[in-house]
């Protein structure tokens, strides 16, 4: 076995207080999908695309976390590696071929954690199949990818959820809701940030990653913060300060967007790879009447105040910094499994995301705001 990934699941564990038992069942309502109405109490069963890390983290979700639900099957073309995620967390079907998983009758449902490049063609091919879909962000890396995506979705009739858990994040939920009630007023700023703490190997990391799967994040946020306006300019700074020499091969490190908004609202996303102090995702908006501003990296709420000054412990990973929100996404996909209810996070808004994504390529190549 892995001992990396091995050690990586046990601290998954540690401290969640969650045993390896199936969860008990809870009674929600049923979807009409290709699949059928699911009864109410029906036992949902999961399928895992891709076991790498974020895989590895949303497979011991769904075997740990989701009441009435569990992890049934696991593929991923890399020899050994779904053989060992499986063997982490008790999963008895595995498959080296994605389509494998899909064409199992037993599955209900499917969570996309592959490469980004592949997730696409994988949402069609699960909905193809009748499957419900939970996918990784980005949903897509191209618009017309996007849009079969959503039809294929849309066609098979079942759900389509993309993974932008800060919409599942306590405080972020929360000051969506209070823009939605006018208690800023109108918004007027908004700022959204992802600074990561370290930086991966360049040479390996896809081309323009940084706006593609880093900000893509913060495109939603700045949308779901901003509630019923949607981006019209975008307008980007960006270079390669820690690796330099990668910014002519489309990796950058660094980067300042500038978006304005149809209800007038301009708003600012910032990303870094060097973030030494912790995994750093914060989130603010300015309205008329008021401010809202989310988001901590602190570890808990202890603060040490010392002779040689303040101290507070921070978080190194995003899984740590928004377990709870990982979690709360993956159980809400179950939700929408049963009760045939749209996601709070679609592929609609995946591909809204996306087009401000590709917006700033455009900005960074040109040198010009881009106009969507």
């Amino acid at each position: 076995m892995n001992n990396n990934k091995s050690l990586f699941i046990n601290e998954l564990l540690i401290g969640t207080g969650l045993a390896p038992t199936p969860s008990p069942t809870r009674t929600v309502l049923g979807p009409i999908t290709t699949r059928g109405y699911f009864m109410s109490t029906q036992h949902i069963r999961l399928g895992l695309i891709g076991a790498g890390r974020m895989g590895s983290f949303h497979g011991l979700t769904a075997a740990r976390h989701i009441p009435g639900a569990s992890l049934a099957a696991i593929a991923d073309p890399t020899p050994g590696q779904a053989a060992r995620l499986a063997a982490e967390l008790g999963v008895s079907k595995v498959y080296t071929d994605p389509q494998q998983l899909l064409d199992d009758p037993d599955i209900d449902g499917v969570l996309i954690a592959a490469p980004a490049r592949s997730h696409a063609e994988l949402v069609i091919s699960a909905a193809r199949a009748g499957k419900g879909i939970f996918c990784e962000k980005p949903m897509a890396i191209t618009l017309d990818e996007a849009d079969r995506a959503i039809a294929a979705a849309a066609d098979a009739r079942v759900p389509l959820q993309v993974g932008f858990n800060r919409r599942f994040a306590k405080s972020f939920r929360t000051a969506h809701l209070d823009v939605a009630a006018g208690r800023i007023g109108t918004p007027q700023l908004l700022r959204s940030l992802t600074r990561d703490p370290a930086l991966n190997n360049p040479a390996a990391s896809p081309q323009w990653v940084i706006f593609l799967e880093t900000l893509i994040h913060d495109f939603d946020t700045l949308r779901y913060l901003n509630p019923g306006a949607e981006a019209v300019q975008v307008y980007v700074m960006a270079d390669a300060l820690i690796a330099p020499d990668y910014k002519n091969k489309g990796f950058l490190d660094t980067a300042v967007v500038a978006i304005r908004f149809d209800n007038g609202a301009i708003a600012t996303a910032e990303a870094n790879f060097q973030a030494v102090y912790g995994y750093d995702v914060r989130g603010e908006v300015f309205g008329s009447a008021g401010m809202l501003s989310m988001g901590s990296l602190n570890e808990s709420d202890l603060v040490r105040y010392l002779a040689q000054g303040i101290q507070a412990d921070t978080q190194r990973m995003d899984t740590d910094l928004l377990r709870d929100a990982y979690i709360a996404e993956l159980n809400h996909f179950v939700d929408c499994l049963r009760s045939g209810a749209k996601p709070l996070a679609s592929g609609e808004d995946a591909r809204a995301a996306l087009a401000i994504a590709r917006a700033c390529i455009e900005s960074f190549e040109t040198g010009k705001a881009v106009t969507l």
